[in-house]
């Protein structure tokens, strides 16, 4: 009596289709027949995490969710959706705006650099940009049908369940993918962002679903937040706890959930609606500043490849077809050589001088910094840093950490370039 009082009858289970069952937004247990010792036994059919709940029996529940193998007609169906998507503007058919598009290339080459937050005027093309870069990116190994995109090779990056069965030694079916672009909403709750238990479920069927957000969605790839000044400051803090920390934690009803939620965190906004507090700004790893462009002779050829593409955008896209390629195999090749560029000790030491003598708070700079100028050693494809790479990248991840007071401005960078020819010199 205890299995029918708390869910879904024994009768009601069995004429449920094998197939149907398991195409549910999320999936519960199906329960076995040892009903006199008091306690509800169930087979997890994928990814669960039981948790023994004490009431007048003991039962046992299952968080989870399910990831189904997708059907012929269902990738078919994809494959349309795809081909008839609003397209993308190529990335090196941006005119200008070096400093933003420098800072989006060496975060795709090294995610652990802490993302990008982009400022600048309305109608500079920030969004434009970042959604540009969707082309560029390289394919990575996923787990099939896992729904945080675990990485088969590396247990930091993978869902308890996978790696509950690598550890088991199964075997897990490999797939390559595109790096994955999730666009935040501004109006986003915090359940969309981090992902819910279904308490609805729970009440009605006696088990607990976790349903995923859009972090798990975004665990290595990018996460691009437009107008991140208007988000709310404390899905700020989730959003940077989670880029930092690596993991997602979700706490509903006594029940903690964690799954990795590693991603390229990327954010943009117009300064005349309110900067960010220094507190979430610091923990940005570059800042890019976009300004309007005053030559009128380039501002008429944005014009011009603007119309262009907004005419035949596929045959615009096609115009730039090789200078895309080329940057996309520059960029998987800094990828792969990225581990062997070194970066001296005297140039280490420079680097953390400037920072001490610039007043910046904490080492995030000092991390930044060298990450960022061994990116660009690799997209330049050189083994090592030179001053040259530190002098470059070094304003975009320092400026934004200086402002001490927050109805102070950013810095344009100037003062972080003085310092360093000073310290260099």
């Amino acid at each position: 009596m205890a299995a029918i009082t708390l869910g879904t009858s024994l009768s009601a289970l069995a004429k449920l289709d094998s197939r149907d069952f398991l195409a549910q937004s999320t999936k519960f247990f199906l329960p076995s027949s040892s009903h006199s010792s008091g306690i509800l036994q169930g087979r997890k059919f994928y990814g669960g995490i039981g948790m023994p709940v004490k009431r007048r029996s003991q039962f046992h529940l299952v968080v989870s969710n399910v990831a189904t193998e997708i059907s012929p007609t269902e990738k078919q169906a994809q494959k349309v959706s795809t081909d008839s998507a609003r397209p993308v503007y190529p990335f090196t058919a941006i005119v200008g705006q070096e400093e933003m598009k420098l800072c989006l290339l060496l975060n795709v080459i090294d995610p652990k650099i802490g993302g990008v937050m982009i400022m600048g005027d309305r109608g500079t093309g920030k969004s434009t940009t970042v959604r540009s870069l969707v082309d560029l990116l390289p394919e990575i190994k996923v787990v099939v049908g896992d729904p945080y995109n675990s990485d088969p090779d590396d247990p930091e990056l993978m869902g308890i369940e996978v790696r509950e069965k690598v550890s088991q030694g199964e075997e897990v079916s490999i797939t390559l993918t595109k790096i994955n672009m999730v666009d935040l909403p501004l109006g986003a709750t915090e359940d969309r962002v981090c992902g819910t238990i279904d308490i609805e479920k729970a009440l009605t069927e006696g088990v607990k679903a976790f349903e995923p957000g859009l972090l798990a969605k975004a665990n290595r790839g990018i996460l691009y937040v437009d107008e991140v000044n208007l988000l709310d400051d404390h899905l700020v803090d989730v959003l940077l706890d989670s880029a930092a920390s690596g993991w997602n934690t979700v706490e509903r009803e006594g029940i903690s959930i964690s799954h990795p939620a590693r991603f390229i965190l990327i954010g943009s906004g117009n300064p005349e609606e309110g900067e960010l507090r220094p507190q979430l700004l610091d923990r940005f790893g570059m800042h890019a500043q976009v300004g309007t462009v005053r030559d009128a002779e380039l501002r008429v050829k944005i014009v011009e490849e603007r119309a262009r593409f907004d005419k035949n955008p596929k045959e615009f896209r096609e115009s730039y077809k090789a200078e895309q390629e080329k940057l996309e195999q520059q960029i998987r090749s800094a990828r792969n050589s990225l581990s062997s560029v070194t970066i001296d000790h005297e140039l280490r030491v420079k680097i953390s001088k400037v920072c001490a003598e610039l007043n910046v708070d904490g080492l995030r700079g000092d991390i930044v910094t060298n990450r960022a100028a061994r990116a660009l050693a690799a997209l330049k494809g050189r083994d090592k840093v030179t001053p040259e790479d530190i002098a470059t990248v070094i304003p975009n991840c320092l400026r934004h950490r200086l402002r001490k007071d927050p109805l102070e401005s950013i810095d344009s960078g100037l003062l972080v370039i003085e310092k360093f020819y000073e310290v260099f010199s």
